[in-house]
C-alpha cells in the first residue's frame, strides 16, 4: 500500500512539474517569442547616450532624441509596428541593461567575448569603422607604438571596446578609463592626456570643435559595428529579422548613405579616411 501511495505521489508531482515547466518550453520552441513580446508591448526599447553625436542627439529643450542610430532603430521599430522607447545609458552598461531587460537591441556595437556571454551579436555588420586617437593640437601620431610608453597617458571610455584597444596596443602607457566621451575630452583639454581612443567616425566629428588632432595610427584596425540582442529563449526569429534588415541596408547602400548624410549635415570632413576605406 505504501508503495502504491508513494508511486501515486511521484506521478502527481511529475504532472505538477510538467505543468509549471510547460511555458518555458513553449518559449524555447517558439523562435518568435521575443518578437511577439516586443510587438505586444508596443515599444522597442533602445539605448541612447549623452555626448555621442551624431549617432545620438538629445534636444536640451524638449528632451527628444534623434541621430543616425536613433533613425536606424526607428526604422526597425516601424517594421515591427511599434514605437521606440529611449533608455539613457552608456556603452559600458549595455550588457547589464540587457540582463535587466532595460533594452531590446543595441546598435553600433563591436563584438566583445565578455559581453558575448550574455549577448548575441549579429554576424553581419551594419557598417565598418576603424580605431583612431585624438591627440593634443600639433601632436599627431603615425603609429600606435608612439603612444606605448610609460610617459604617455591614454584615456578611453570605461568598459568600452576602446578600453580594450588601449590596453592591448599600449600596455606600457598609463591607461585612464573614464565614464563617457565628455570626461575623456576634458582630460585632453586639461592637458592630462596624450591621446584619447575613439572610433574614427566619432573622432572626426569631435575634431570640428578644434579640441585636438585626429590620427588613424598604423596598423589600421578596422572594427565591425553591428547589432546585439539579449541571449534568451525565443530570440532566433528576432535575430533573423534583424540580420535580414542589416543585409538589406548594406546591399542597397542605405546604411552607408545615411551615415554619409549625417556627417555631411554636420560639416564633417571624411577626407581623413585613407584611400579605398569602405564603411
Amino acid at each position: 500500500m505504501r508503495s502504491t501511495t508513494f508511486t501515486s505521489i511521484l506521478a502527481f508531482l511529475a504532472l505538477v512539474v510538467a505543468a509549471v515547466a510547460q511555458p518555458a518550453r513553449a518559449d524555447d520552441n517558439n523562435p518568435s517569442a521575443v518578437l511577439d513580446k516586443i510587438r505586444a508591448s508596443g515599444v522597442l526599447k533602445i539605448p541612447v547616450m549623452v555626448g555621442e553625436e551624431p549617432g545620438y542627439i538629445k534636444d536640451p529643450a524638449t528632451g527628444e532624441w534623434t541621430g543616425f542610430y536613433v533613425d536606424y532603430l526607428t526604422d526597425v521599430a516601424t517594421l515591427l509596428g511599434v514605437k521606440v522607447e529611449p533608455v539613457e545609458t552608456t556603452w559600458g552598461n549595455l550588457a547589464a541593461d540587457f540582463q535587466s531587460n532595460k533594452i531590446d537591441v543595441a546598435i553600433g556595437v563591436n563584438p566583445n567575448p565578455k559581453r558575448g556571454l550574455v549577448v548575441d551579436y549579429l554576424w553581419e555588420p551594419l557598417f565598418t569603422d576603424a580605431w583612431a586617437v585624438l591627440t593634443p593640437p600639433g601632436k599627431p601620431v603615425k603609429t600606435w607604438a608612439e603612444l606605448n610608453d610609460p610617459s604617455k597617458t591614454v584615456v578611453a571610455q570605461k568598459g568600452s571596446t576602446m578600453q580594450v584597444v588601449a590596453e592591448a596596443l599600449m600596455p606600457k602607457a598609463n591607461i585612464v578609463p573614464v565614464e563617457d566621451r565628455n570626461l575623456a575630452l576634458l582630460e585632453l583639454q586639461a592637458g592630462r592626456a596624450d591621446a584619447v581612443v575613439f572610433a574614427i567616425f566619432d573622432a572626426i566629428q569631435i575634431d570640428l570643435k578644434g579640441v585636438g588632432d585626429v590620427s588613424l595610427p598604423e596598423p589600421v584596425l578596422r572594427n565591425p559595428a553591428t547589432l546585439a540582442v539579449a541571449r534568451q529563449p525565443g530570440n532566433a526569429g528576432y535575430i533573423n529579422f534583424l540580420t535580414n534588415w542589416v543585409q538589406q541596408q548594406r546591399s542597397l547602400g542605405l546604411a552607408q548613405a545615411r551615415l554619409a548624410k549625417a556627417w555631411e549635415d554636420r560639416g564633417i570632413d571624411l577626407s581623413i579616411l585613407p584611400a579605398g576605406f569602405s564603411f
